[in-house]
């Protein structure tokens, strides 16, 4: 426990750094490194891909994606994927034909799975971070917070009132009355911060829109945890790793964010 509220602290200290003090190339280079991560738990660690090249290609084309999002990269982001997705599908149909008698040809779209989808998702964050001209910087803290606040609230809710389990085989200790109370206290925390944000930087958000990504932010991050926790147990797999002291692997910590983020995306990019 106290390594993993030390950790928690340390971390919280660096995002701030990393948003508010550290030119932006360092929370680039961090989210880049999170997302070679995140692809190798999904694709190695669960042993859903094991081929040795084809892992290699995927935290490859991951870490391409990652870097494609920068301000430096040569390419727009359109062509980076159309190119990335292209040189995953040649490289993967390349890779299964040299090793067509050890590899299974399922390993191909979780290879997409892992080294596209999960990093674009991810990469939402760093999105909605260069929207600089509706305060990127700060906006880019409500759906971590509409993720890990309701998550924090779901906890305590389940501990008090939690009586009819959620999803009893894949993650037993949640309770639907957690569930209820996460939704209700992510859309509270959500709305409250967006309140100060729009007092302090003049940030115009809806309340409205506040309120459905505190509310549906706690529910999608609901469904990314247990989508998680699924292949975790049909892998037979605790953690997806042990970057983190306490807390396990980058999927343990984002599978919610996974989920929150692109859908906070899509809100901001509609409301602005």
């Amino acid at each position: 426990m106290k390594a993993r509220v030390l950790f928690g602290v340390i971390g919280f200290v660096f995002v701030l750094l990393a948003l508010y003090v550290f030119p932006p190339v360092v929370l680039e280079a961090a989210l880049a490194a999170l997302c070679v991560l995140a692809t190798y738990e999904v694709l190695g660690s669960t042993k859903l891909v094991h081929n040795r090249l084809e892992l290699i290609l995927c935290g490859l084309v991951s870490l391409l994606l990652a870097a494609g999002h920068s301000s430096l990269a040569p390419f727009s982001l359109d062509w980076t994927l159309r190119g990335l997705a292209f040189l995953l599908l040649v490289g993967s149909f390349l890779i299964l034909l040299r090793f067509h008698d050890s590899m299974n040809a399922s390993q191909v779209p979780w290879a997409f799975f892992g080294a596209l989808l999960v990093p674009y998702l991810l990469l939402s964050l760093l999105r909605i971070f260069q929207m600089e001209e509706h305060s990127g910087p700060f906006i880019v803290l409500l759906p971590l917070l509409a993720a890990w606040g309701a998550d924090t609230c779901a906890l305590f809710s389940g501990m008090l009132f939690g009586k009819h389990r959620l999803a009893p085989v894949v993650s037993p200790k949640k309770t639907v009355e957690g569930a209820i109370g996460g939704v209700i206290g992510g859309a509270v925390l959500v709305m409250l911060a967006a309140l100060l944000m729009n007092v302090l930087l003049d940030l115009d958000m809806p309340v409205w829109a506040a309120a459905v990504l505190g509310g549906l932010g706690a529910v999608l991050g609901e469904i990314g945890d247990l989508s998680f926790s699924v292949i975790k147990r049909q892998t037979g797999i605790k953690d997806y790793g042990h970057i983190f002291p306490g807390h396990g692997g980058v999927l343990d910590r984002f599978d919610s964010v996974l989920f929150v983020a692109p859908m906070a995306e899509m809100l901001f990019r509609l409301i602005w």
